[in-house]
């Protein structure tokens, strides 16, 4: 089991939520991943650690996880959402068009565009997911093309 792996159960454990082998075999195959998995995929790699589980847990689990913040979705480009373990704090996501890689950052200087989006609408603006894509470095590499600095 690695450190990151170790961090979700114990959260999840905070949380006041038992550590299952269902939860275990999602868990150990999201941190186990370097690109968001698909609930299908997620569940191909779960059943490899626990044979027995059913799509409903995925699904169940995947609801329990995101709604604690310990996982988030990532848009797809098949206009799908995968899911990747989630870092503390406000984070963003980047994706790589081909591979799919997904790699996090944080901060964005959002704060005088979102209070003005509120001003104008009226809404009280609670939270915003951003996320960018294009093409890894390593992707770049194969295609022969350069890495944009």
């Amino acid at each position: 089991m690695d450190d990151h792996e170790q961090t979700v159960l114990d959260d999840l454990r905070a949380h006041g939520y038992k550590v299952t082998q269902a939860r275990r075999a999602v868990i150990r195959a999201l941190t186990g991943s370097v690109r968001p998995l698909s609930v299908n995929e997620l569940h191909a790699q779960a059943q490899r650690m626990n044979p027995a589980i059913g799509l409903v847990t995925i699904y169940r689990t995947v609801e329990l996880l995101t709604h604690l913040d310990l996982i988030r979705p990532v848009h797809l480009m098949d206009n799908c959402h995968g899911y990747a373990v989630a870092s503390p704090g406000h984070t963003h996501h980047l994706v790589c068009k081909k591979c799919h890689r997904a790699v996090e950052f944080d901060g964005c200087d959002l704060g005088l565009f979102l209070e003005q989006v509120a001003r104008e609408t009226g809404y009280r603006i609670t939270g915003h997911w951003l996320e960018l894509e294009g093409i890894c470095a390593r992707c770049q590499a194969a295609d022969g093309s350069a890495p944009q600095p």
